[in-house]
This record gives C-alpha cells, structure tokens and sequence, in this order.
C-alpha cells in the first residue's frame, strides 16, 4: 500500500514519520532534481531525462550521455 503524497512531502510522505524530518527534506531536494528535465548539451531542448544512474538521454535528439547521478552538470568544489 503507498501512501497519498503531500503538497509539503511529495514523493517523501511514503516514508511516513521514519527515518527523521531533516534526512526526509533532503532526499526530498535530491528526489525533485533527479525527477526533472534539463536542457539538452547537444540541441538545447529541455528534454534530458535520466535513463540509470549517471546515464542522461534527450527525449527530442536522442543523445546519450554520461553525468552525475542526480543532474546532468556536475558541480565541483574548489577549495
């Protein structure tokens, strides 16, 4: 049985009250970028979608290509 997602949880509300609210929001902001569309590198559509983990594809050009697990463009941290 799945529960009725939220306006305020979305996806999240099938965890119900475990595993804490902070750890819940941020799998929720992770959950949100994972499920969008991004703009494609090749055509510029906004049609990429995720195909596995790391593995992006536009739905429009059919271009296949490798980036990070969550969003196409992978930031990098300079310390």
């Amino acid at each position: 049985m799945v529960k009725k997602r939220t306006k305020k949880t979305g996806p999240v509300a099938r965890y119900g009250a475990r595993y804490g609210a902070t750890l819940r929001k941020r799998y929720l902001q992770i959950e949100k970028s994972l499920r969008a569309s991004y703009p494609c590198p090749k055509c510029g559509a906004i049609k990429v979608k995720r195909v596995s983990i790391g593995i992006w594809k536009c739905r429009k050009c059919n271009y296949t290509f490798a980036g990070g697990a969550y969003t196409p463009q992978v930031e990098i941290k300079k310390e």
